[in-house]
């Protein structure tokens, strides 16, 4: 059994991972850190928990993790990780971490866009990008792993394959996207408060949304270039998912069918990607719960563009999800596992 500890275990996230850890039948959840809960037990903190895992939240020990987990998800705001993680790691456990605070390479762009200097700056450098469809290989060696955000699971899903392929023009990529309020965690906030967001659509965070620079870094690595993109966000009056259309431009001609045919085969492997039949496009409602990206294709002839739409649950294949398919392939158990 693997033996785990959640830090952070009352966000929206941690709890998505409870309730996936808890049907998974190769862990043991040992710890459940919550600063705000600690010494309430998870049932009365959350009533759909009672009688399913009788455990009371602790506060934060490493020491005491140390003893009882093998291998410990943080699901903890951006910049609460960076000086945890390293200590766990040293302690000889493996870490997951859901927050930004890894995946950023360059530690002056982690700088700019998140505003403080990264005190573990050498982790930048070792911390693995958790796209299991891209990065398996180093996933599997991994000790410490950057869950990628769900905006940029969306996206580069979509757009990733086009563009190792040399199918798509670079210098001309654009990202529409529309995500749940729950992509904005639990902490409240006058724009997330009901009669603020009900009933209207948003952008927000125009130019300045702290995904963009994870989005440009791995088109970056698969273009061998340096990419700008173009990210527009969206929040939308519902709890959660997310849909995000890509419009990319094409290098030389080539049919939907052709297309259709080439994304279909790139993911033909994978266990949680689903590439639409013709006309055929993905809805949020879906893949809610899921931790399936669903892709649908269209190629606009007139302006030779590819046009990419996926959807995912930003719960699942945009945070608990996804690190539960990358736990099991740090532990070389069946990719699904708890999944599906």
């Amino acid at each position: 059994m693997i033996k785990v500890a959640i830090v952070g275990a009352t966000g929206y996230g941690g709890q998505e991972l409870i309730k996936l850890l808890l049907r998974h039948p190769k862990v043991e959840i040992t710890q459940l850190v919550s600063q705000s809960n600690k010494n309430k037990s998870i049932g009365e903190a959350f009533p759909y928990f009672k009688n399913l895992i009788d455990q009371k939240f602790v506060s934060l020990d490493l020491a005491r993790i140390s003893k009882k987990a093998d291998l410990v998800f943080l699901s903890l705001p951006h910049k609460s990780a960076m000086n945890i993680a390293g200590k766990l790691l040293k302690k000889g456990m493996r870490v997951i971490d859901f927050s930004a605070d890894f995946r950023l390479k360059n530690k002056s762009l982690y700088k700019l866009w998140y505003g403080i200097d990264h005190p573990n700056d050498d982790l930048l450098a070792s911390a693995i990008y958790g796209l299991p469809e891209f990065y398996r290989s180093k996933i599997k060696k991994a000790t410490l792993i950057a869950n990628p955000g769900c905006y940029p699971t969306a996206a580069l899903l979509s757009i990733l394959p086009a563009l190792n392929e040399g199918l798509i023009n670079s210098e001309d990529i654009i990202i529409d996207a529309k995500t749940g309020a729950s992509g904005a965690g639990r902490m409240p906030s006058d724009a997330l408060h009901f009669p603020e967001c009900n009933e209207s659509i948003t952008a927000y965070r125009v130019g300045t949304h702290q995904h963009i620079p994870e989005i440009e870094q791995e088109l970056s690595f698969f273009a061998k270039r340096d990419v700008e993109a173009v990210f527009m966000p969206h929040l939308i009056p519902m709890n959660r998912g997310i849909l995000s259309t890509s419009y990319c431009k094409l290098k030389a001609g080539i049919s939907l069918k052709e297309m259709r045919a080439f994304y279909a085969e790139f993911y033909k492997k994978e266990p949680f990607v689903r590439v639409l039949k013709k006309n055929m496009f993905p809805q949020t409602r879906n893949v809610s719960g899921l931790n399936f990206c669903d892709i649908g294709i269209h190629v606009d002839e007139n302006s030779q563009r590819l046009i990419v739409v996926s959807a995912i649950d930003n719960l699942m294949k945009g945070a608990a999800g996804q690190a539960v398919q990358n736990m099991n392939i740090m532990y070389g158990i069946k990719e699904t596992m708890g999944l599906i």
